[in-house]
């Protein structure tokens, strides 16, 4: 059989409501941005299992940026387990007017959008289902007034759901940071997380590695705390850069833990920045 027009196999067609009338052109889905925001570029962290430290990644590189003069956003699309605020100290609810939403501003001027932002209280848990979730993430771009910004980096949910889906449908990503630990799945984990991006022409501009080591404080060995790092094998069976490998850093975590990120001053994500 033929391959339609659009790109698409008969076999990827199979069972799509819109199979007969999609065209010569793939549709396109992006959501137009509020109209008072004005975003240069649109950077997703994303991971292919929790636990692996990537809003610590995805507030790094904000800082890091924000250190540099730029203009910073975070949105937070973890909805489920937002904690970008509170690394913050961001406690306030967020204001809106008729034209949408404002964003919370940190004090070092990062501006912020999370769901913690819109509860009535911050530790109530929120139990939606997967589209009403990747709705509040839309609206998140839509809705939101983020004003002028250089970069908006996007704190995105573990794995390949619904959310991720989401922002690579409706955001304009102009690439996505990779986050994971060296641990034996390592390689499987990380090609997911590759793979969903390649299907959604979403470019991958590289993998940071956290807790990669621990730096003894007496006579400063660098110790495998999860094992032997293998990120550079998976890397270059991928064809992307390591960005950086970030150790478990005691000052980091005082800050996250006490609430003053906007003094963080990271600089194992260096190549990171430099390749943003």
């Amino acid at each position: 059989m033929a391959e339609q027009q659009n790109g698409c196999s008969p076999s990827d067609c199979a069972g799509c409501a819109h199979a007969d009338s999609c065209g010569s052109k793939p549709q396109d889905m992006k959501e137009p941005a509020n109209p008072f925001s004005h975003i240069n570029k649109v950077i997703a962290v994303v991971s292919g299992k929790g636990g692996v430290g990537k809003s610590m990644v995805t507030a790094s590189l904000a800082r890091m940026m924000r250190q540099q003069g730029f203009s910073v956003g975070i949105l937070d699309a973890d909805i489920t387990g937002p904690s970008i605020p509170k690394m913050y100290g961001l406690h306030e609810k967020a204001k809106g007017s008729e034209q949408g939403i404002f964003p919370c501003e940190a004090k070092d001027g990062t501006r912020i959008m999370s769901v913690n932002l819109l509860l009535e209280n911050e530790s109530d848990p929120v139990i939606w289902r997967g589209p009403v979730i990747a709705g509040v993430v839309t609206q998140f771009w839509t809705d939101v007034m983020w004003g002028e910004l250089d970069y908006l980096f996007v704190d995105m949910p573990p794995g390949t759901g619904d959310v991720p889906l989401t922002v690579f449908q409706s955001l304009p990503v102009d690439g996505i940071v990779i986050v994971t630990s060296p641990q034996d799945l390592v390689q499987m984990i990380v090609e997911k997380a590759y793979h969903m991006a390649e299907k959604m022409n979403i470019p991958v501009l590289g993998i940071v590695e956290n807790y990669s080591y621990l730096v003894c404080p007496d006579c400063g060995k660098k110790i495998s705390v999860f094992g032997e790092s293998h990120i550079e094998e998976v890397a270059a069976g991928l064809g992307i850069p390591v960005l950086g490998k970030m150790p478990v850093d005691a000052g980091l975590a005082e800050l996250v833990e006490e609430e003053r990120f906007y003094e963080a001053d990271n600089r194992y994500l260096e190549d990171a920045v430099n390749k943003i």
